[in-house]
Formats: C-alpha cells, sequence, structure tokens
C-alpha cells in the first residue's frame, strides 16, 4: 500500500507527540485476527486490519504487533512484528510472509524493557490488562495524529473518487423506470471494480420512492417508479481508502417544480458549506450556518414558518435534517472522525446532531452531506408534532410523506486555499 520512504516519514511525523503522550510507557498496536462464522466452519469473515495498525504499517497482517519505544530516536523506534505464515496457510490461501520480525522476537523485545508499562492500541487480544483512561487518551492523541493526510493517502483517495465516478456513471446509464435498486447497486459496485477499486467502501445505499427517506437503506428488490426519486450513497474502495459520496436523481422524468427547488436548496447548502471549508474554519459552525440555511430554504417553500435561526435553536430542523454536515474520510468512512483534543462535546440542542467537532486544518479531507428527508417517523410523532406545532405546516409536511428525500455529498481535500474537491467529476443534476 505505501513504500518504505512513506512509512519512514510518516512515522517519524508521529513519533514526537506520541513520545510526549507515553513517557516512558512503551506502546503496541495490535493487527487483530479472523473473526470465524458463526457456523462452526473454518471459514471467517473478510479480514481487514485496524486501521491504527494498517496507518502504521501499510500491511493487512493478522496477528500482526507495531511496537514503539518512545525513548528510542530514529526510525528504529519502531519494530514491525508479524507471525511467521504457516504450510497451512500457504497451501490453502496462497499467502505470503508478511513483511517485519517473526512475532517470537517481541517476548525479547518487551523482556529488555520489562520494567516500563505497556499500552495496547488496535485490536488487542481480549486478556491484555489495560487502563481505560489511558488507553483513550493515546488514542485520541494518536487519532489526531491521522487526521491530516499525506500525500500518499490523497493520491488513494483520489483514485477511490475516479473509481467511484465511474460506478455512478453505470449507475446512471441504468436508471430508468422499472429496474431495481437491487440491480442499480450490481452495476454501480461492478463498475467501480472495473475502473481498479478494490471494493466498496461501505455497504452501498440505493433508495427509492419512500426508501431515499431511510438515512442508510440497503437496496431492495423495490422497482423504480417513473418520476420518484432515488437516492444512492456510495463509495469505491482503493487499498483501505474510501470515498463517500451521495448523489439523488428523479427516475425517467425531468423533476417536477417541488422536486427542482427541493434539490436546489440542497445544492445550494451544499455549495454554501463547500465554500466555507478553510484552514481554521470551525466545522460546528457550518453544520449551524448549514442548518440555518436549510431552515430558511423551507420556509421559503412553505414547509416551515418562523425565523430560520430560532427553528435551528429548538432544533425543529431536525425534523427534515436529522444528522450532521459532515465528517472526515479516508483510511475508512468514518476516518478519525469526532473531537478535537481537550473538547467535550458541545451543549447546545441545535447542535445535538453534530458528528464532528474540530476546527479543519490542511490535510483534512471530509465529506459535506446536507440533506432533507420526509421521514415518517419523524413527522407522525405525536411528541414532535406537538412540540413544534407552530414551526411547521403540518398539511403541506404531511402529503410529503413517502416523497423520500434528497441528499447530496462531496468529499473535499483541505489545503491552504480553496479547497479542492476529490469528486466534483460526478454529476449532481437530478
Amino acid at each position: 500500500m505505501f513504500d518504505h520512504a512513506v512509512l519512514e516519514a510518516r512515522l517519524q511525523r508521529i513519533a514526537p507527540a506520541l513520545s510526549a503522550a507515553l513517557g516512558d510507557s512503551l506502546l503496541l498496536v495490535h493487527a487483530g485476527l479472523p473473526v470465524p462464522l458463526p457456523e462452526n466452519t473454518d471459514q471467517t469473515y473478510p479480514f481487514l486490519a485496524h486501521s491504527e495498525y494498517v496507518y502504521l504499517t501499510g500491511l493487512e497482517c493478522a496477528g500482526g504487533i507495531v511496537a514503539f519505544d518512545p525513548l528510542t530516536s530514529g526510525p528504529s523506534a519502531w519494530q514491525s512484528f508479524v507471525p511467521e505464515l504457516t504450510e497451512s496457510e500457504r497451501i490453502w490461501e496462497g499467502r505470503s510472509q508478511c513483511p517485519g520480525t517473526l512475532l517470537p522476537h517481541l517476548t525479547d523485545w518487551l523482556q529488555q524493557r520489562s520494567s516500563r508499562p505497556v499500552v495496547h492500541l488496535g485490536a488487542p487480544p481480549a486478556d491484555r490488562p489495560a487502563d481505560p483512561a489511558r488507553l483513550a487518551t493515546i488514542r485520541e492523541v494518536l487519532k489526531h495524529l491521522r487526521r491530516p493526510k499525506d500525500a500518499a493517502e490523497v493520491a488513494l483517495l483520489r483514485r477511490a473518487a475516479a473509481c467511484t465516478g465511474a460506478g455512478y456513471a453505470a449507475l446512471r446509464a441504468h436508471l430508468r423506470p422499472g429496474v431495481t435498486e437491487r440491480s442499480l447497486q450490481i452495476e454501480m459496485e461492478a463498475a467501480f471494480c472495473r475502473a481498479g477499486a478494490t471494493g466498496t467502501g461501505y455497504g452501498s445505499i440505493v433508495g427509492s420512492g419512500p426508501n431515499a427517506a431511510v438515512l442508510h437503506f440497503d437496496p431492495s428488490h423495490r422497482i423504480l417508479q417513473q418520476g420518484e426519486f432515488v437516492l444512492v450513497d456510495a463509495g469505491a474502495r482503493v487499498d483501505r481508502y474510501v470515498c463517500d459520496v451521495t448523489r439523488t436523481y428523479v427516475v425517467g422524468a425531468a423533476p417536477t417544480p417541488f422536486q427542482r427547488d427541493l434539490h436546489q436548496l440542497v445544492l445550494e447548502v451544499e455549495e454554501t458549506a463547500i465554500a466555507r471549508c478553510r484552514p481554521g474554519a470551525e466545522w460546528k459552525d457550518l453544520h449551524l450556518q448549514a442548518a440555518v440555511q436549510i431552515a430558511s430554504g423551507l420556509i421559503h417553500l412553505g414547509l416551515m414558518r418562523g425565523r430560520a435561526e430560532d427553528l435551528v435553536e429548538r432544533e425543529a430542523h431536525t425534523l427534515f435534517f436529522p444528522h450532521g454536515l459532515g465528517h472526515l474520510v479516508g483510511l475508512g468512512v468514518r476516518d478519525a472522525s469526532g473531537t478535537a483534543p481537550g473538547r467535550t462535546k458541545d451543549p447546545r440542542p441545535s447542535l445535538r446532531t453534530l458528528r464532528t467537532d474540530l476546527p479543519l486544518a490542511e490535510g483534512y479531507v471530509i465529506t459535506v452531506e446536507p440533506g432533507i428527508y420526509f421521514i415518517p417517523t419523524l413527522l407522525e410523532d405525536p411528541v414532535r408534532r406537538e412540540r413544534f406545532a407552530d414551526c411547521v405546516h403540518w398539511d403541506r409536511a404531511d402529503a410529503l410523506i413517502g416523497t423520500g428525500g434528497v441528499r447530496i455529498e462531496d468529499n473535499l481535500h483541505i489545503t491552504s486555499g480553496a479547497p479542492e474537491n476529490l469528486t466534483a467529476h460526478i454529476p449532481k443534476a437530478p
């Protein structure tokens, strides 16, 4: 996945901050082990090493451990220990030996440092003793160090974006009344792989009609109908680096005036947020601005009433926009998201749905994904209807239940100036 020079530069970059956090403690980062299928056979779930381990080694090595001694300077502070490949693994799986020092030598490495505490990250065996608070502190340090993507990581994300674009083009070519959500998924994912993807970044979402209002919808055998929304949220994976894109289309017809206006509103919210993705911008401010813009747009469309800022303070916008504006992406679809070091969750009700709370920095890759939905569970809830009785034109909202929803999502690479939209080449027209 990464050549030696890339990994060495990465390890040397993060070593000082890790050393400061560890003190004299040793760090062991475990890849983890395959998980057997619950059917009492020799089959396992597809193995993916823990992301912390992959970041440090570039390997998918089951049972591998990377060790770090903060009191040792230079490249020798890091040691990668790997299990020796068995004859059975060579015969039955055709595997090759992972590079590194064989795992039995880890015992000697630890015995030479036997007086020092050990912190286990990644996916350690369950019997390893751990101080939960200490572990959480070191994990947060490493997570923050992983947030800025180096040039090799961005190159993989650009490749994943190109493969994702090929998949969306194939889906558009097959998008018509009479096809199923599942058939669209197959065409799209096949095109990902034909373009060079390793696989999908996560479970693809293809939701048509009312299913477009289900935020994480598994494609079904539902047949697409003329003139309805279909929401597609999917991305290709190259090695372990993931693209996360959403587009919303109208099936086999020109959008109705309402569909056009709703799609245009979501697009304008997305484009406004993208333009604000600069170093130093507070993500929660972008989220709040998007929420206010959505509320204002829904007032204009005759669905909400009141002052947009007041509606957001009261959380009324979450009836139609019930999730955060976006999250970091990279080595996995939720790569190193969360809060900036030292922050706790912002208690404001208007930020209850926020998924990421940090200032943007050069090298981050983040999704921008506003959406507006007509979700029966939210709109038909009697508690919400009473709480927000004066905020919504309920007769109009009720008439739109079954319409689904619109989400548009791109992946932004934060630079020193304007952001690089890695997925801008994927058309957004409905």
